[in-house]
């Protein structure tokens, strides 16, 4: 048995109650068999390789007590395989990675909304032929068991859309007593601004370019609404760059989108928007959904171009536009290529795709 290197041997043992398809999570953990997945390299892993358990110390929780599982992900394969580390729970839960109901209604997620950038080798967690790992999570930081009710959990990244992790697990049922929610954002919110920007966590050279990125997003901002405002005129050009990011292109669907950019604009505009530089993840940007208007940057926020395809103001929008009160959009594809594929497919979904109104805004011939 030994530690991965952001993990410690668990101290305590649960009674399996679930098992199934590829998973882990939570900031302790322990292994098993293998020797240390360095010493060779490790292929992506593909359906079958892994295998996912879930399991708990009881099926019922009082409302004093955190909800506990813990996901064991076993690699069943003869090779050294890799998954990305943001498809799991190995430094607790930076994404929605769960599936849960209570007496059949979804419990919404409440944690944090990345935008991630394109991973590096460090993203990786490994696993060699044979090993285990195993991370205890307590559900109720970032999900709401505020209803007292019989709940069902299952470990599923690619649940929610955006994802193409192949990790699942079979469901658990857990009776849970109700209590209270705190959002998981309030520690870090703290006091902000009157004015429109405020910057917290922020270098000088930070605070300048995250000003620059802020403008910018503005002026992206108010040329995305123009280009939808133009809708109304029989110009092939505008419809066309409009379902390349929304898909079919009705005066209906068009309302939606203009009323989450006029709501995006309003918000880069009036609102006291606060851009804090303390994130060190390799991803772009993250928020809570339900503390406006704070935005986390990361460290690919500062080196990705500050106009264009995935800039520094493009993420600005795309994170701006997660916040319940301002469009409430979620993360159903992350790319150039995934999002003009949604908007075929789905175009629903695209219309509530936080990166593909980063692509509209970042592409609109109108700006």
């Amino acid at each position: 048995m030994r530690t991965h290197r952001r993990g410690r041997l668990t101290g305590w043992r649960a009674v399996v109650l679930s098992a199934s398809l590829l998973g882990a999570c939570g900031p302790l953990e322990e292994r098993t068999g293998a020797p240390p997945v360095d010493e060779k390299p490790a292929r992506d892993a593909v359906a079958g390789d892994v295998v996912v358990t879930l399991s708990t110390p009881h099926p019922s929780w009082g409302a004093s007590e955190k909800v506990r599982v813990t996901v064991t992900l076993t690699n069943l394969s003869k090779d050294g395989v890799r998954v990305l580390e943001w498809h799991t729970p190995v430094e607790g839960l930076k994404a929605d990675l769960f599936a849960i109901t209570v007496d059949g209604v979804a419990v919404e997620y409440q944690g944090r909304h990345y935008k991630w950038a394109t991973p590096v080798e460090s993203d990786y967690l490994r696993l060699a032929a044979g090993e285990s790992v195993s991370y205890p999570v307590d559900l109720g930081a970032t999900y709401d068991f505020s209803r007292t009710g019989t709940y069902r959990v299952r470990f599923d990244p690619d649940a929610h859309g955006a994802t193409a992790s192949q990790l699942r697990s079979d469901t658990l049922d857990l009776v849970v007593e109700g209590r209270p929610f705190v959002d998981p954002g309030t520690e870090q919110a703290g006091p902000v601004s009157a004015m429109s920007l405020s910057t917290k966590n922020c270098s000088t050279t930070q605070t300048s370019v995250a000003t620059v990125a802020y403008n910018e997003a503005m002026s992206m901002s108010q040329g995305a609404l123009g280009h939808l405002l133009a809708l109304s005129t029989p110009s092939p050009s505008l419809f066309t760059h409009y379902a390349l990011w929304f898909g079919t292109s009705t005066p209906t669907n068009q309302n939606v989108v203009r009323a989450h950019f006029n709501a995006i604009l309003a918000a880069f505009r009036d609102k006291p928007v606060v851009i804090d530089c303390g994130c060190t993840d390799s991803a772009y940007a993250y928020v809570y959904k339900n503390q406006p208007y704070r935005i986390y940057v990361c460290n690919a926020f500062w080196t990705a171009p500050m106009t264009g395809r995935d800039s520094k103001a493009g993420t600005l929008i795309h994170e701006l536009s997660h916040f319940t009160v301002v469009a409430d959009t979620d993360d159903w594809a992350f790319g150039h290529d995934a999002c003009k594929s949604l908007a075929v497919y789905n175009p629903s979904r695209a219309r509530d795709n936080a990166d593909s109104h980063q692509y509209f805004a970042e592409n609109t011939p109108l700006r």
